[in-house]
């Protein structure tokens, strides 16, 4: 009774945290009448301005379109999870990342801020990780999730050096004053490494070959995480990061070249894959690498008609994928089972889902009166209005939608309409939360082909007018009349009917195919995994060896050699300074320091020696006290006898040290060597340091802001409390950890493990 009413109460807040979206969406939708006019509105807030860094947000036509995709898509997805994942312990959780993540989203596509892009965008990349690995007890979901996260994060780390370049080209981080420096900047020494830099960032996201492997991989995730980041979301980052820097990157024969020819190959690839797989949301992955593909290959397009063929395939894309994820997703939730070749005759008793699919596949098809028609005839419009490659361009765009056509029919016809598959019980439809996502985006897929002018006025021109403010709008029809776009249509469903009546044959050739690659990309991931790994393993043995000894004489010997080094090298002789002998007290201390120095090297004791270095720590006390300094030398005095008693309780509570074998004199020459050295360099740059004139600006700085800025007289005291608080924070935060840890040896008694 309690576990259900637990479960109730968590169903409903998840329900409920569905206004979050809904909400978002309407403010979004409300800026649609400034959208269509042009407007934009830029809000800025400080944030670093000792670096000029400044949160800012644009909220144009582009950013918008984005935002009313991520937040209506979010809305169904929301909707959707609450019966998916009921009875799950973690619900919570689940909607907790979702949420997080659809905000980082947002605040990708509203940022201005080249620095705040980026932090959003690994905000992004952190919450996929979570939420693709929401499953972490399967080793399949948190490999996926690392992959994910690898990939993705490298291409992250491009992305901040890029666009750190890009400050240092232009002046500025704010991407809205970049554009009218882009022709400059394409002259720029710069240039070359910061597209390389921005590619590989958007390539990684959106799963652009030979990156693309992640995505597949990414299955692993519950589906409505996967119709959610994988077909409306996160893959998309790296299509609105080309589209946002288009105005400032674009036009120049690299870029055009690059997004072409990795477009291209990207499509195909993707589509032919798809065509061989059997697992249904193994399908949509590769399906979805294919429409990513087909984005970034018109985004190296110039023309006014590529840029609104991208805006419209992604929004074509968006819908039927979307749907089909949760469609997938209801299969399995239902039949448990994703497997084509398991499923039959779901139409009778999955009716609304049927319709649903019904809908996603055939605008998928890119079928007349569908909307996935009009973005399809828009794209090979834009295509043919191309001089950078265009016969490449069609080849690849004509067979990729022709592999969709098919592979749409793979879809719908064979869980639906043909046969009966074997289920261990009676399929009965979902509940409605779960199956009114994908009826609504498969009809807006109906709608919007009846009504394509009014998508195009209200959403896919101010899309484009914000990268491409002049130019003519384009105006989507259903029917522009007998031409080249429509007779390649035609040619597509030709080429996809076709392959699917061949499909068996097909798969054959596919399968063939790619036994014959001697390696993949997903291969050649974990080959560079096993060298990192195995670089690190040896790595690890030489450096982290687990001896104190070591490290100690890495640190000393690597500050002997390069701060030495580097000293010699601007070395033009000492200062003039004036050595002055020590009296009757000063000797004696010395001596005795000297004595305490003798007795830690030739003690075979370690507690004698201990005592001998609190002996010459207390003479150095009295020197400091002898030249007039008692506060450091009360210091040292204290610091000395409280290491000399806690050490030796340490010791006497610790098992006694091994003395067999002793060191060979070889090594405890070198040792030896490099405490002198140590010490030959410090008494140098002392000496160089004393010789040399005094800054004394800081020392001033101190004395006349100490009482005004920090309201203290003691000096000292300021400077560790207030002007080098952070410093002394942290030390007193390393102290109490070493206080810790020396509490612990304490404790623990003679011949404990």
């Amino acid at each position: 009774m309690t576990t259900n009413l637990k479960t109730s109460t968590t169903d409903t807040m998840a329900r409920a945290s569905s206004l979050l979206p809904l909400l978002l969406f309407l403010a979004a939708a409300a800026r649609i009448p400034d959208m269509i006019t042009g407007q934009s509105l830029r809000y800025v807030f400080d944030w670093v301005p000792s670096l000029n860094i400044q949160l800012s947000f644009l909220f144009d036509g582009l950013s918008i379109f984005f935002a009313l995709i991520i937040t209506g898509v979010g809305f169904f997805v929301t909707l959707y999870s609450v019966d998916y994942l009921h009875g799950h312990p973690q619900t919570g959780r689940f909607f907790f990342f979702f949420h997080a993540f659809m905000l980082s989203m947002l605040g990708l596509v509203f940022a201005d801020n080249t620095i705040a892009l980026f932090v959003f965008w690994e905000m992004t990349t952190l919450f996929s990780y979570l939420l693709i690995g929401f499953e972490h007890e399967k080793d399949e979901s948190r490999k996926s999730a690392r992959q994910a996260l690898l990939v993705t994060g490298t291409g992250g780390l491009a992305l901040l050096v890029g666009v750190l370049l890009l400050e240092m080209a232009t002046g500025t981080y704010e991407i809205s004053q970049m554009a009218p420096l882009a022709a400059d900047l394409k002259t720029h020494p710069f240039y070359g490494a910061i597209l390389i830099l921005i590619f590989i960032g958007a390539f990684t996201k959106s799963a652009q070959f030979p990156f693309h492997f992640w995505l597949p991989n990414a299955m692993a995730a519950p589906a409505p995480i996967s119709a959610f980041l994988h077909s409306a979301t996160m893959v998309k980052g790296g299509i609105y990061l080309l589209a946002r820097f288009h105005p400032v990157l674009g036009g120049s024969a690299s870029w055009e070249a690059t997004l072409v020819i990795v477009g291209a190959v990207t499509a195909v690839f993707g589509a032919v894959t798809a065509l061989g797989q059997s697992d249904l949301k193994k399908i949509l992955a590769y399906t979805t690498i294919m429409g990513l593909g087909i984005m970034t290959m018109l985004l190296g397009g110039e023309s006014r008609s590529s840029l609104v063929a991208v805006m419209t395939f992604l929004l074509v894309h968006a819908l039927y994928k979307s749907a089909l994820f949760l469609i997938a997703g209801i299969i399995d939730h239902q039949t448990g089972t994703r497997q084509i070749e398991n499923l039959g005759g779901l139409a009778k008793s999955m009716p609304f889902t049927a319709f649903a699919a019904f809908a996603a596949c055939l605008s998928m098809a890119g079928f007349p009166l569908f909307f996935g028609f009009i973005g399809k005839e828009i794209m090979y419009k834009g295509i043919l209005a191309e001089t950078m490659m265009p016969g490449t361009a069609i080849v690849a765009a004509v067979l990729a939608n022709g592999l969709m056509t098919a592979v749409a029919g793979i879809l719908f016809i064979r869980p639906f309409l043909m046969g009966k598959g074997s289920f261990p019980q009676p399929v009965t439809e979902a509940a409605w939360p779960m199956w009114i996502g994908p009826a609504v985006l498969g009809g807006l897929g109906i709608f919007f082909g009846i009504v394509p002018d009014l998508v195009g006025t209200w959403l896919i021109n101010p899309a484009v007018t914000a990268i491409a403010p002049i130019g003519d709008k384009v105006r989507l029809a259903l029917f522009h009349g007998i031409n080249y776009p429509l007779l390649l249509s035609v040619i597509t469903l030709t080429i996809g009917t076709g392959l699917y009546l061949i499909r068996q044959q097909a798969n054959q050739r596919i399968a063939a195919f790619f036994e014959a690659i001697p390696f993949t990309a997903s291969q050649a991931y974990d080959g560079v995994l096993k060298v990192v790994a195995a670089t690190a393993r040896i790595q690890t043995r030489i450096i982290q060896n687990g001896s104190l000894h070591h490290y100690f004489f890495v640190v000393a010997a690597s500050f002997v050699i390069i701060t030495g080094l580097s000293y010699a090298r601007g070395f033009s002789g000492f200062p003039e300074f004036r050595i002055a002998w020590p009296n009757i007290e000063q000797g004696l201390l010395v001596l005795v320091i000297l004595a305490a120095v003798v007795s830690v090297v030739a003690s075979r004791s370690v507690l004698l020696a201990i005592c001998a270095l609190g002996v010459m720590g207390a003479g150095i006390a009295m020197i400091f006290l002898n030249f007039g300094a008692p506060d450091l030398a009360l210091t040292q005095l204290l610091v000395e006898t409280l290491t000399v008693i806690i050490v030796s309780i340490i010791l006497l509570r610790l098992p006694a040290l091994s003395r067999k074998g002793n060191r060979p004199v070889r090594k405890k020459l070198l040792d030896g060597t490099l405490a002198l050295g140590t010490g030959i360099m410090v008494t140098t740059l002392l000496l160089s340091v004393s010789g040399g004139p005094s800054n004394l600006s800081l020392t001033e700085f101190f004395a006349q802001n100490s009482y005004i800025a920090a309201h203290g007289r003691n000096i000292v005291n300021v400077i560790l409390v207030d002007f080098r608080s952070f410093d002394t924070l942290g030390e007193i935060i390393v102290v109490a950890t070493a206080g810790l840890a020396g509490f612990a040896l304490i404790r623990k008694r003679r011949g404990e493990s």
